[in-house]
């Protein structure tokens, strides 16, 4: 089990640097079907989140892909609702959850699907800092009451909806999973439903990815980048009903 966490924390890692995720949304589909429960998974989750999330924002911030005017203000509202997420889930069925993950899995790849592609030197809408910070505040609330970072429902959010490039929206989607992430951390500390053994290998491993998929991000272009991303979601989606209805 030890060298399997190793290699998953790489694979996730290089998905979060990669794709601008927390690595949640793959994570905990992957921890099910290795027999954690959902709750246990989701710990292990934002922990591994946490760590992915702060080095790769610190790499996105150095090679200049990451703003973060409009980001503190998400971050800020992620944060807030993150802690409330993480109490939120010691009280919700598992089954619930697995059908607000399915739910909220299937609202990315539709949003994603139907968004259209802009170059990274087009203008960005200007929002009101309060309307970020409610935005970022329900994100939160929603993503880590499931284990993950908020990413996936934010990004097609900034790309669909406000004009954002798609590299620029996955760095910043990223930046945000740092808040909710650390947010959901703390609270869950206080129920006591993290297995940090488990999480630590998971977490420690993934940095190594996260270098390698921001590497890969460099690398690509827009409309690769977005088929590629779409692809994960339908993975994700398959082995989520997998587990619920197999």
């Amino acid at each position: 089990m030890f060298l399997t966490l190793i290699l998953i924390g790489i694979f996730i890692g290089m998905m979060s640097g990669f794709f601008g995720i927390g690595g949640g949304m793959i994570l905990v589909p992957v921890l099910l079907l290795l027999g954690f429960s959902v709750k246990v998974a989701i710990g292990i989750s934002i922990v591994q989140m946490v760590f992915s999330s702060l080095y790769g924002s610190y790499l996105n911030y150095k090679k200049g892909s990451l703003v973060l005017k409009e980001g503190i203000y998400l971050g800020f509202g992620g944060f807030i609702g993150g802690f409330g997420g993480g109490q939120i889930t010691a009280y919700v069925p598992d089954t619930v959850l697995e059908f607000l993950f399915f739910g909220l899995l299937f609202f990315a790849l539709f949003r994603l699907l139907f968004s259209v592609e802009r170059i990274d030197g087009q203008k960005s809408k200007v929002l009101n800092k309060k309307l970020l910070f409610f935005l970022g505040l329900g994100v939160g609330i929603f993503s880590i009451t499931l284990g993950i970072g908020g990413a996936i429902v934010l990004t097609p959010f900034l790309v669909g909806y406000l004009n954002y490039p798609l590299k620029k929206a996955l760095s910043a989607g990223l930046f945000f999973v740092v808040f909710s992430s650390v947010a959901g951390m703390i609270s869950r500390l206080a129920t006591g439903t993290i297995d940090f053994e488990n999480a630590f290998i998971v977490a420690i491993a993934s940095l190594c990815g996260v270098a390698i998929g921001i590497w890969l991000k460099d690398q690509v272009d827009t409309k690769k980048h977005k088929l590629a991303l779409l692809i994960l979601y339908i993975f994700a989606l398959g082995m989520l009903i997998k587990k619920i209805w197999f």
